[in-house]
């Protein structure tokens, strides 16, 4: 059945609510529900509130399907720890504060006082999550480009050490990441660059390491300097290193996709 939105029965706005779904039954029914018959109604049938994630059509459910038939003989040699597999990626940190949810008194707004004036003093960071080893490593050297892709590349080599297992990185398309550069300092290095398909965030579990660092470094908190900031996020790194086996299952690599997921990519 076709999902339908309050604007396709001439009521405002995109997204269901209870006071829209009753004054929609009012129009169709000439009966006006209360608030708790409608909430009845809708859990009878499987329906519960809940927050949105957005979807990207320009994801090829074809590319990803491929990417994880590909990804599943690696993360198999992994298990069996002959192969090292990272995760690379780049996150702006922002010195002032991510907002999000809290406990506050009913009927009174929450506050949090911000000790960053300038919108735009941020940390550009490398990040690499060695699953293998169930460790990351973070890295800054000014702007995200393929400059310092290499030289970031250079780095993750010092950090493995003398390991002579095989390295895996899985990293997205950005420009900087498939550069003839980038591509040539990998193999230098010994190291099979596996590029995600476009538009999907969700196989990179790195993604999940930069929204922990917020929730935990940046949400409702700012810092008086960048030097201030940076240490914090230094510190973050040193903690959720402590416990590796909580960091991977935290960071756990999605292996099987989800059909009714696909299947949005493709309506």
């Amino acid at each position: 059945m076709r999902s339908t939105e309050p604007v396709d029965h001439g009521l405002p706005g995109y997204g269901w609510t209870v006071p829209k779904l009753i004054e929609l039954v009012e129009r169709m029914l000439s009966r006006r529900p209360s608030r708790t018959r409608l909430r009845t109604l809708l859990k009878a049938h499987r329906l519960s509130w809940k927050k949105c994630r957005k979807v990207l059509r320009k994801a090829n459910p074809e590319k990803r399907e491929a990417f994880i038939e590909q990804f599943r003989p690696i993360f198999e040699q992994v298990c069996e720890n002959e192969t090292i597999l990272l995760y690379i990626d780049e996150a702006h940190i922002h010195r002032d504060m991510d907002l999000g949810y809290t406990w506050a008194p009913t009927g009174e707004p929450a506050y949090r006082l911000s000790a960053c004036a300038s919108l735009s003093d941020r940390i550009n960071w490398y990040g690499a999550y060695n699953f293998t080893d169930g460790n990351c490593f973070i890295w800054n050297e000014g702007n995200c480009n393929k400059e310092n892709t290499v030289l970031f590349l250079e780095r993750i080599a010092d950090w493995l050490g003398e390991d002579e297992r095989p390295v895996v990185i899985v990293l997205d398309g950005a420009p900087w990441h498939v550069a003839h550069i980038v591509r040539d300092k990998a193999e230098e290095l010994g190291i099979q660059l596996l590029p995600l398909p476009g538009y999907s965030p969700d196989l990179n579990p790195i993604e999940g390491l930069w929204k922990w660092m917020r929730e935990e470094v940046t949400q409702h908190h700012s810092y008086p300097t960048m030097r201030d900031l940076f240490q914090a996020c230094k510190d973050f790194i040193d903690r959720i290193n402590l416990d590796s086996d909580a960091l991977v299952k935290r960071l756990w690599p999605k292996l099987e996709l989800d059909p009714e997921f696909e299947k949005l990519l493709i309506s």
